[in-house]
């Protein structure tokens, strides 16, 4: 259920909004134990979102590092070179 969450921070270019959202509301559905919530509970999950995506762009707009940026192709190589490398070529 988490396979979308993603390191996020020191890329270039930075995480969009989007990435940041995907993530959060993967977190929210790990929490909540469900992929979609029910109508009496649309609003909260929403908002649970909604707040997870927020206080994330906070805290990557506030992280510090001396690491150069991490390129997000070369990164997506590696990525699939371990899983290659794991479960063999397709």
């Amino acid at each position: 259920m988490c396979r979308n969450i993603r390191t996020l921070a020191n890329f270039e270019p930075p995480a969009t909004h989007d990435e940041i959202g995907a993530a959060a509301l993967q977190y929210v559905r790990k929490i909540a134990g469900t992929t979609a919530p029910s109508r009496a509970n649309e609003e909260a999950f929403a908002r649970a979102v909604a707040a997870i995506t927020s206080i994330t762009h906070e805290l990557l707009d506030e992280l510090v590092t001396t690491a150069p940026p991490k390129n997000r192709d070369a990164e997506a190589a590696k990525a699939r070179a371990r899983n290659e490398a794991r479960f063999g070529p397709r």
